[in-house]
């Protein structure tokens, strides 16, 4: 009789799901460094090359067998192009979707923490606290994990892409790491950059790889 599989070092025997976590590229807002939730604009011409860029490098990974994508253009831009190489269609999830700013939508970091001195400077280290007329990132957290664990069910032992924005990346690695809310305002992710979170069905998870942009040089 065959041995039984060796266990992970966390002692996990069932295969995880992982998710390559895919943020979009460039846009107008974020060439001018704006606070970009809600708000729909398309890819730079630069954007589009990191959407490319993305493409050549995960396109030829056949293990992956979904892709999933926030619904804002920005996002579902940058999964189609990856998408089309895979041969795959983009499933669309509003789970996944970046926070809403809401007054602070377009503004610069300074335009917004001179409208609401205040609560801007409280909302930087508080998950909590809402953007005025928004979300707050435990809000966000809470639908962005509900989106994750639908997708372990639906893909388990699997590979998915997930194209998506900053807060949600960020809150994915964060709950893979069970990590604290610091994680959200201290961890950078570059435009179009490659994270990878596995997550195993008899618990327990691995962060692989984070902020990854190779495939950009």
């Amino acid at each position: 009789m065959a041995a039984d599989k060796a266990p992970s070092w966390q002692g996990q025997r069932s295969a995880p799901t992982r998710l390559i976590l895919l943020r979009h590229g460039q846009t107008p807002l974020s060439v001018e460094r704006r606070y970009s939730g809600r708000g729909n604009p398309e890819l730079t011409d630069l954007g589009r090359q990191q959407a490319a860029g993305a493409a050549t490098r995960l396109g030829d990974d056949r293990d992956i067998t979904a892709v999933v994508s926030s619904p804002l253009q920005r996002a579902v831009t940058t999964a189609e192009a990856v998408a089309d190489r895979l041969g795959l269609d983009v499933q669309i999830d509003d789970g996944f979707i970046e926070t809403d700013f809401g007054a602070w939508e377009g503004l610069t970091f300074t335009e917004a923490a001179d409208r609401d001195p205040d609560v801007h400077r409280r909302w930087l280290g508080d998950v909590d606290l809402p953007a005025p007329d928004g979300e707050s990132f435990s809000q966000v957290a809470e639908r962005v994990i509900a989106a994750k664990d639908q997708l372990l069910q639906r893909y388990p032992g699997q590979t998915v892409l997930v194209v998506s924005h900053v807060t949600p990346i960020k809150t994915l690695l964060r709950d893979a790491l069970l990590a604290g809310p610091e994680l959200l305002f201290r961890l950078h992710l570059d435009l179009a950059s490659v994270s990878i979170a596995e997550f195993y069905p008899d618990g327990g998870s691995v962060v692989r790889l984070v902020n990854d942009t190779g495939h950009l040089s």
